[in-house]
């Protein structure tokens, strides 16, 4: 009896888990592949399949127009294919298209001016950036956010703002230039800053100064594991009166939303960058496993907390979905910003090599996320 409660457990457990990745995921890389679908459809672009997931197909059909919808086995994506495409990919099919009569030519996706052809491969990775503007401009315009007053409450005793002469009861007014309306736009400025000290501008007994502090990077353990992050060393105020629920109109949260947006994008930009020099680890690198038990720790505060789990995870993929990699959506725009300049695109081999070289790092990308979530989470 113990044996079968401790099973129904781990089932309980483990569908807790899957339910809310299989949504977070699936909304993400649908309006992903919406983006692709429809801008393809209104540049006369004809559609083979539109598919959630890879491998075997478990559902699907076919509309008037031939594009077959599927659900597949594999909920780690989803791809789009057009007229011309070998695969998912967009890599060319070249056989197929020298046998292509005139008429499939013109529905082919290979034969559209590159402008188009650049057009719906970047209209995935927007339609990511539009669904996190949706998801945060609802929430702040709806919901609202709790905004806690750029007061400091408590300063570390040697922490970089404790070298700089903060004191308990300055208000943040600026960050090298950026205006702070709130202590959670401290950590978003300090954290997508340059590397080296920070102006802050404080208000003390009505008057403003500047002081100048270097921040510390620290390491925080999280639901996606080690993180670290650069920190000044103080606390808000747990005042009531620095405390406030605010609802925006529909313009600020546009403009807010796009702020955060920005925000996280430059903090992925630095990230990366801090790899490349060796300042940070590629330990921060989180797949499928840690996204799916954040998703279901994150789906028990509602649905929410969940839908800005999607909004983070959408700028994410539309991010990653950008980098210049043969393969993702960033190598054919870097293919087609070629063909742009020079008249001519890149030759076929050329093409197929690269395509070759951006499989082989994407699966080796996703085989080290795995090892690093299965690494991360023993460790926690």
């Amino acid at each position: 009896m113990e044996f079968l409660t401790a099973m129904g457990g781990h089932v309980w457990s483990f569908f807790g888990y899957l339910l809310p990745f299989l949504f977070v995921l699936g909304l993400v890389v649908f309006v992903h592949e919406m983006g692709h679908y429809l801008v393809g459809r209104w540049c006369g672009v004809g559609v083979d399949a539109f598919a959630l997931g890879f491998g075997p197909k478990l559902w699907g059909w076919t509309d008037s127009k031939g594009t077959e919808w599927k659900l597949c086995a594999v909920p780690l994506g989803g791809y789009v294919k057009f007229k011309g495409d070998l695969n998912g990919a967009s890599v060319p099919d070249n056989e197929l298209i020298d046998s292509f009569s005139e008429e499939e030519r013109r529905q082919a996706f290979q034969f559209k001016p590159v402008w188009q052809r650049a057009a719906i491969v970047a209209a995935g990775p927007i339609a990511n950036f539009l669904l996190a503007l949706v998801i945060f401009s609802s929430t702040f315009m709806f919901i609202g956010r709790y905004v806690i007053d750029p007061v400091v409450d408590q300063v570390s005793a040697g922490s970089p703002a404790a070298l700089a002469g903060i004191q308990s009861g300055d208000r943040i007014v600026s960050i090298d230039g950026e205006a702070i309306d709130s202590f959670e736009a401290i950590r978003r400025v300090i954290s997508t800053a340059n590397n080296g000290p920070v102006v802050i501008e404080i208000a003390r007994q009505g008057r403003i100064q500047s002081v100048k502090a270097e921040p510390a990077v620290v390491e925080q353990k999280t639901s996606l594991g080690i993180v670290r992050s650069r920190v000044l060393g103080i606390s808000s105020s747990s005042l009531a009166e620095h405390h406030r629920l605010v609802k925006y109109g529909f313009f600020d949260s546009l403009s807010l939303s796009g702020h955060q947006i920005v925000g996280l994008i430059k903090q992925s930009v630095n990230y990366l960058g801090g790899l490349v020099r060796g300042r940070e680890k590629a330990d921060q690198l989180s797949g499928p496993i840690r996204i799916a038990q954040v998703s279901g720790k994150v789906a028990e505060s509602g649905i929410v907390s969940l839908l800005s789990l999607a909004a983070l995870l959408s700028i994410s993929i539309g991010f990653i979905n950008l980098m210049p990699v043969p393969l993702l959506d960033g190598g054919h725009l870097m293919f087609y910003a070629f063909e742009a300049v020079f008249g001519r695109p890149l030759n076929r081999r050329a093409q197929e090599m690269l395509f070759r070289v951006g499989l082989t790092l994407v699966l080796l990308l996703m085989a080290f996320s795995v090892v690093n979530d299965i690494v991360q989470i023993t460790k926690g």
